[in-house]
């Protein structure tokens, strides 16, 4: 009799488990010209993602890898760049980055801290959970060519985005600055991102203690007047 019972209270169990895995459909969406993100969300409510997640380069290399539970971020990701090496592995259960790749000459990204540094001085950068690729679309992005110079040459203008992050982690500045042989022009963008998410970093330190930090980013003009890194090499 008990293992009667025992067996009737693991099917019940089955059952109120496979009710609660609500159904899912898959979703695709093109988040600069050259990432296409595709994920899953409830059919019940498709503005909620629900489950794995991935955002693809060039249609072959993975750039982030994790999932969404309920819509919100959830467990391990890693973060690649558009070559497939990895950038950063982050833990948003913990909210704590457990692998931070290290820069190298080649990076599209620069640091200035304006403050007097000295040889016995310990300086962190400003890190980005997302990784210094995918973490960074966003605000590549979001920028359109203006109107007016909407019909130059993409391949003779050089593209700049300074971001300027503060002591508390906040974007406290977002500008995108075009030049060319004869011409400079800075475009103030507006720090209030669509995504929360977006303004906040893990701030860079001085011995310990946080200070402001300007980040450089190096891009490209894409054909659409929107803002890319230059090709992976």
């Amino acid at each position: 009799m008990l293992k009667n019972y025992l067996l009737i209270i693991a099917c019940l169990f089955a059952v109120a488990k496979a009710k609660g895995q609500q159904e899912t459909s898959k979703k695709t969406n093109r988040l600069t010209d050259s990432v296409k993100e595709v994920y899953t969300v409830l059919k019940s409510n498709k503005y909620i993602k629900q489950g794995q997640y991935q955002a693809i380069y060039q249609g072959e290399i993975p750039v982030a890898v994790g999932a969404f539970n309920n819509d919100v971020k959830t467990g391990i990701w890693r973060f690649f760049d558009a070559a497939g090496r990895l950038m950063q592995t982050y833990n948003y259960d913990t909210h704590k980055v457990s692998y931070e790749a290290p820069e190298t000459a080649a990076s599209n990204l620069r640091y200035f801290a304006d403050i007097d540094i000295d040889s016995t001085d310990v300086v962190t950068k400003p890190i980005k959970v997302g990784g210094r690729y995918y973490g960074y679309l966003p605000y590549l992005q979001l920028f359109t060519l203006p109107r007016d110079i909407t019909d130059i040459d993409r391949f003779r203008y050089i593209a700049t985005v300074e971001l300027l992050i503060s002591p508390l982690g906040r974007l406290a500045y977002y500008k995108v600055n075009i030049t060319g042989a004869d011409y400079q022009r800075t475009i103030n963008m507006n720090v209030h991102l669509p995504n929360e998410e977006d303004m906040i970093f893990i701030p860079a330190k001085l011995n310990g203690e946080p200070v402001a930090c300007r980040i450089i980013i190096r891009a490209r003009i894409t054909d659409r007047g929107h803002l890319d890194f230059p090709w992976k090499k």
